[in-house]
C-alpha cells in the first residue's frame, strides 16, 4: 500500500516503507496535483494549465508521461498495460484514489475534526508535520486553498493540544509552547488565552495578567479592536482569583443530586455556557463564521429581539465571508440563513440590496457542481428581493425549485419553496397558487421534523384560505400554527394568528367597534414584532379598510399609513390618481388596487376604473387585501361588478 505525504514537501511511501523516487519536480506536481483534487478527476487540459504559465508546445503529451511514469512508481505491481487502480484514467483526465489513511494531511482532518481526540493523536498528528503543506509549491494557486485550510486546521490543533494539557494538569508543560506560539501568531486571540489561563495554573498570575495586557495592546494598537469576550472574561477571572480557573480533576460534589444538577432553566444555562466555552477554545474563523450564520438563524425565529439581532450581525457575517475569497465558503454563510418569511416587504431594503449583490457575487464565482448551494443562492435572491417588479428574482426562486426537487434535501425545498411564494404576487389572483405552497410546506415538513417550516406552511394556508373566503379552513391553520408556536417557543408566531382573528371579525360583520378594538390591540403586538416591513401603516390601512367596505366616514387625512400612503390620498383627493404608480408587487396588492378602484369610481375617473379593473380581474373569487392574513376591502367580485356598471353607464 502506497503512503503520500503533503504536510511538508510532497513525499510518497511504498508498502516497505521505503521512498519513492518520484523523478523531478513536475512529476511531484502532478501527483500534488491530484492530490489536491481529492479523488475528482482533473481534465489534461486543467493540469496542462495549472502545470505552466505559458504551455510549450506537446504539453499534454508531457503531462500523459509524468502520470505513466508515476503510475509506474506508485502501483509497482500493476501488470503491464493493466489499467490503473491507484492512478486512475477516466474520460479525459485522471485522479488518484488513495487507500484510507494513506495521505497525512486526510488521516490529520480526521483527528482534528474528532469531538474530543486524546491527546497521544493529536501529538502524533502534529509530528507529521515536516514543513508548510505543499512546500515543494509555495506559489502554485492550486495548492492556495487547500494549503491555507490545512494551516488553519495545524492552528487549531496546536490550542486543542494545550486545552488538553491544560485540562490533565499539565499546564507547565503547555507554556513554552504557547509562548512560541503567540509569537508566530499573535491576532489569535485563542492562544492569549490560553498561555494566561496555563501561567495562572502555574501559579504565575502576574505573568497571566501581563499576557493579557500585552494581548490588549497588540490588538488595540495594532488592528484597532478591543479583545473578544474570552479574553475580557479572562482577565476579570483572574483578578478576581476566580475558582472557576482551577482545575476541575473530578465531579462536583454536593449534598445530593438536586445540588450536582439545576433544574429547568438554569440547567440548560449551564450546559449552552460551557459549550459555548469550548466552542471558543476550539473553533477556527471559518467554522466560527458558518456556526455564527446558524446562530443568527435560530435566533431570528424566537421574537423581536432575536430576529433584530440576527437582521443586524448578518451583513456582517456576509461581509466577513466575502472577504476570505473562498466563494464555496461565501455561498455557505449566504445561503445558510434560510429563515422562514411569511411577509413579501422587506424589514430593511438596503441591507437586503446588499444581500442580493453579494449572493450575485457569489454565484457568478461558485465552482460548477455545487448545486445545493447555487440553489440556495438563488433562493436567497429570491427572498430578499420580495415586492420588485424585476423578472429575474422569481426566475432564481424557480431554479431553485426545480434543483431543489432534483437533490434529496428537504431543508433546501422548504427554503427554495418559501422563495417562489415571496415570488408569487407578480400579479393579482394568485392566493391558489400560495395556498398550494403552504399545502406541500406542510406536508413536507410533516415527514421530515422541520418545524419552522411546517409553522410558514400553516400561516401561508390562513392567507390562502382567508383570501378565498374560507374562514373554517383558515381557522384550523391559525389553530395549528399557534400550538406549534406555542409549542417551540416561537412567539412571532402569534403576531400572525391575532392578526387573523382581527381579520376575521371584520370579515364576519363583527361591529366597527370590535373590529377597531381587536386592530388597537394588534397594533403594539406589531410594532414591538422587530418587522418594520409588516409593522409601518398596517393597522391604518386595516382600520380604513374598514371604513371603506362598511360606508363608514373615512376621517381625517394623516401621514400614518406608512408605505400605503400613496395609494390612500385618492380618497380624499382625486387628484392624486393621476400619474399613480401602479401598488408593489405584495401581498396587499389587492388591497391597494381595491382603493384605487374606490377613488376612481367616486372620482368617476374612467380611465382609473379601467385600469384597476384590468388588475383586479384575475383576482375575481378572492377578497382584496384578505389574502395577506391581517386586513380586507372586501369581496373584489363586488367591486368588479360595480366598475362594469360605472363603465357601461359613461359608454
Amino acid at each position: 500500500m502506497t503512503d503520500f505525504a503533503v504536510l511538508g514537501p510532497v513525499a510518497a511511501t511504498g508498502a516497505d516503507g521505503a521512498p519513492i523516487a518520484l523523478k523531478g519536480p513536475m512529476h511531484r506536481a502532478v501527483l500534488a496535483r491530484l492530490l489536491v483534487a481529492r479523488g475528482r478527476v482533473v481534465p489534461v487540459g486543467v493540469l496542462v494549465a495549472d502545470l505552466w504559465v505559458a504551455p510549450p508546445d506537446g504539453a499534454i503529451a508531457a503531462v500523459r508521461t509524468f502520470v505513466a511514469a508515476l503510475r509506474r512508481a506508485v502501483e509497482p505491481d500493476r501488470i503491464r498495460r493493466a489499467p490503473g487502480t491507484l492512478l486512475v484514467t477516466e474520460a479525459s483526465g485522471y485522479a488518484l484514489r488513495p487507500a484510507p489513511g494513506t495521505v497525512d494531511a486526510w488521516r490529520f482532518e480526521e483527528i482534528v475534526h474528532a469531538a474530543a481526540p486524546p491527546l497521544a493523536h493529536l501529538d502524533e498528528a502534529l509530528s507529521w508535520w515536516r514543513g508548510p503543506a505543499y512546500a515543494d509549491f509555495p506559489d502554485a494557486p492550486w495548492a492556495a486553498a487547500d494549503r491555507a485550510r490545512l494551516a488553519e486546521l495545524r492552528l487549531r490543533a496546536l490550542e486543542r493540544q494545550a486545552t488538553a494539557r491544560l485540562e490533565r494538569g499539565r499546564a507547565a508543560e503547555a507554556v513554552p509552547d504557547l509562548d512560541a506560539y503567540v509569537t508566530e501568531h499573535p491576532w489569535r486571540e485563542e492562544g492569549w488565552r490560553l498561555l494566561a489561563l496555563a501561567l495562572y495554573r502555574t501559579g504565575r498570575q502576574g505573568d497571566a495578567l501581563a499576557v493579557l495586557r500585552r494581548a490588549r495592546a497588540l490588538l488595540v494598537g495594532q488592528l484597532g479592536v478591543d479583545p473578544g469576550p474570552a479574553l475580557r472574561r479572562l482577565e476579570q477571572d483572574v483578578l478576581r482569583q476566580s475558582p472557576a480557573l482551577d482545575l476541575v480533576t473530578g465531579p462536583a460534589r454536593g449534598p445530593g443530586p438536586a445540588a450536582e444538577v439545576p433544574p429547568g432553566p438554569d440547567l440548560a444555562a449551564g450546559v449552552l455556557a460551557r459549550a459555548a466555552e469550548a466552542y471558543d477554545r476550539v473553533a477556527g474563523t471559518r467554522v466560527r463564521l458558518e456556526s455564527a450564520v446558524g446562530l443568527l438563524r435560530n435566533l431570528a425565529v424566537t421574537g423581536a429581539g432575536g430576529l433584530s439581532a440576527a437582521r443586524e450581525q448578518r451583513s456582517a457575517a456576509v461581509a466577513a465571508a466575502e472577504q476570505l475569497g473562498d466563494p464555496e465558503l461565501a455561498a455557505r454563510v449566504i445561503g445558510a440563513y434560510d429563515v422562514p418569511a411569511v411577509w413579501t416587504r422587506a424589514d430593511d431594503p438596503e441591507q437586503a440590496a446588499g444581500i442580493v449583490a453579494a449572493a450575485a457575487r457569489t454565484l457568478a464565482a461558485l465552482p460548477a457542481g455545487h448545486h445545493a448551494a447555487r440553489a440556495r443562492l438563488l433562493a436567497t435572491v429570491a427572498c430578499e428581493s420580495r415586492g420588485t417588479t424585476d423578472p429575474w428574482p422569481r426566475e432564481c426562486a424557480r431554479e431553485a425549485e426545480r434543483i431543489a426537487r432534483g437533490l434529496d434535501d428537504p431543508g433546501l425545498l422548504a427554503f427554495a419553496l418559501n422563495a417562489v411564494y415571496l415570488q408569487s404576487c407578480h400579479r393579482t389572483g394568485l392566493a391558489p397558487d400560495r395556498d398550494a405552497i403552504g399545502e406541500e410546506l406542510i406536508g413536507l415538513a410533516a415527514r421530515h421534523g422541520l418545524v419552522t417550516a411546517e409553522v410558514l406552511g400553516h400561516l401561508i394556508r390562513i392567507q390562502g384560505r382567508a383570501a378565498l373566503g374560507d374562514l373554517a379552513g383558515a381557522d384550523r391553520h391559525a389553530a395549528a400554527a399557534g400550538a406549534l408556536g406555542a409549542r417551540y417557543e416561537l412567539p412571532l408566531v402569534g403576531v400572525f394568528t391575532e392578526g387573523y382573528a382581527a381579520l376575521r371579525l371584520d370579515m364576519t360583520g363583527a361591529p366597527p367597534a370590535d373590529v377597531e378594538r381587536a386592530y388597537r390591540e394588534l397594533a403594539p403586538r406589531l410594532d414591538g414584532a422587530g418587522m418594520p416591513g409588516l409593522s409601518a401603516g398596517l393597522v391604518p390601512l386595516a382600520l380604513l379598510g374598514m371604513r371603506v367596505r362598511r360606508g363608514l366616514p373615512l376621517g381625517e387625512r394623516g401621514d400614518d399609513f406608512g408605505p400605503y400612503r400613496r395609494w390612500v390620498l385618492p380618497l380624499w383627493d382625486h387628484r392624486e390618481l393621476r400619474d399613480l404608480p401602479d401598488p408593489p408587487p405584495d401581498l396587499l396588492a389587492e388591497a391597494l388596487w381595491s382603493l384605487v378602484a374606490t377613488a376612481a369610481l367616486a372620482a368617476g375617473d374612467r380611465a382609473a376604473m379601467l385600469r384597476a379593473r384590468t388588475a383586479l380581474a384575475p383576482a375575481t373569487a378572492e377578497w382584496a387585501g384578505s389574502g395577506s392574513g391581517l386586513l380586507t376591502l372586501g369581496q373584489i367580485g363586488g367591486q368588479l361588478a360595480d366598475l362594469d356598471r360605472a363603465l357601461a353607464a359613461e359608454s
